[in-house]
């Protein structure tokens, strides 16, 4: 036994030797490039430098590590065993590092496109696409490592071979049994695609009205005015219908009904809208019409018509413009709100037969 260790003694030198080189080279070459990102402004290198750090640290020191098992005095000292792990290793590594490169993509996507700015349809449309998208790499990614992992061992290869050759037969037991796994896979990238909805899209989905959060490649999570998520699996936005209200743009028009009596003057109700909307910050200056659009036996319907940048500035406005219309009314025209009207009929004097007057009342008649 000891005989074996001293025999492994020059090996593990040699190894240990590597593992020092290329930590240190790795080290090296990263300061370097750390101190070259900094002298940039663009956002690309430093995403790259960051994420993929500790991926090709570790394929360094294993790279090391194979070239030295690699040497002619040296190969055959080394177990295939441990050939066979570090060859393992690296692939994952290397898968490891794909998936870090998609990070990098999506870093770079995120500072290109901000959707935090008023007008962001485009880069909505961009960050959905990408974040559908590099989910299915990383899927793909790490099916493809760990595929490639099993071929490197003769019994699994042998084993594809046969599958393979009945590759039919499965292929019909696997899509029957995966038909609902595969159409929500198909619905993801039907979304990516054709994009009915994008992250931070305003929607109204199960009369719950929210926006867009997160999109998956099974569920897609809206979060609610009131601040729950709620999860809707990412089929329902193909097989059900729904409102977009950011679809093609962020501005949308805000109603407000207020009703009033017949007295009331709706052209100064309608100055006195085009002022309070002059005053709020939430106008954009596009749309501010006031019309009655309906009356009754009691009183008539006045729409006011308004547009905003977006569903939340809308919202807010909406609010502000009922409440001071509602309190214009009331300081300015209070005989305009609406009430009950009743007529008095005064009711003809009678006389019975002796020539004795009747009482004589009056009668009351609403409206």
């Amino acid at each position: 036994m000891l005989a074996n260790i001293r025999d492994l003694q020059p090996l593990l030198w040699l190894y240990g030797i590597a593992l020092l080189v290329g930590v240190s080279g790795h080290f090296v070459v990263f300061r370097i490039l750390l101190h070259l990102t900094k002298r940039t402004t663009v956002t690309f290198d430093n995403a790259l430098v960051n994420r993929c750090y500790r991926p090709l640290q570790w394929i360094i020191i294993i790279l090391m590590v194979r070239v030295v098992g690699k040497l002619p005095n040296v190969k055959s000292q080394v177990p295939e065993v441990v050939e066979h792990g570090i060859a393992l290793i690296l692939i994952a590594l290397f898968g490891w590092l794909l998936i870090r490169m998609s990070y990098v993509l999506e870093d770079y996507v995120t500072s290109r496109f901000d959707i935090g700015v008023r007008d962001n349809l485009k880069a909505r449309k961009i960050h959905t696409q990408f974040k559908v998208l590099k989910r299915i790499a990383i899927v793909v990614v790490g099916i493809l490592a760990f595929g490639t992992m099993l071929m490197t061992f003769d019994q699994v290869r042998q084993l594809g071979t046969t599958i393979l050759a009945s590759a039919g037969v499965v292929g019909i037991v696997v899509g029957m049994a995966a038909q609902r796994t595969i159409a929500t896979f198909i619905a993801g990238l039907q979304i990516a695609i054709t994009q009915p909805i994008r992250v931070e899209d305003v929607v109204i989905v199960e009369n719950e009205w929210g926006r867009i959060e997160e999109i998956t490649l099974t569920y897609v999570v809206v979060k609610i005015w009131d601040l729950r998520r709620l999860i809707v699996p990412i089929t329902y936005f193909i097989e059900s219908p729904f409102q977009n209200w950011t679809r093609t743009s962020a501005d949308i028009l805000g109603t407000v009904f207020v009703y009033t009596d017949y007295a009331v003057p709706v052209d100064a109700i309608r100055e006195e809208l085009h002022n309070i909307l002059k005053k709020s910050e939430h106008w954009d200056g596009k749309v501010c019409v006031l019309q009655v659009t309906n009356t009754s036996d009691r009183t008539m319907e006045l729409r006011a018509l308004m547009s905003a940048a977006d569903a939340s500035a809308a919202w807010t406005m909406r609010c502000e413009v009922r409440e001071q219309l509602l309190e214009f009314v009331k300081r300015e025209y209070p005989q305009a709100l609406p009430r009950v009207r009743a007529e008095l009929h005064q009711l003809e004097d009678s006389s019975d037969s002796d020539g004795n007057s009747r009482h004589t009342g009056k009668k009351c008649k609403k409206d």
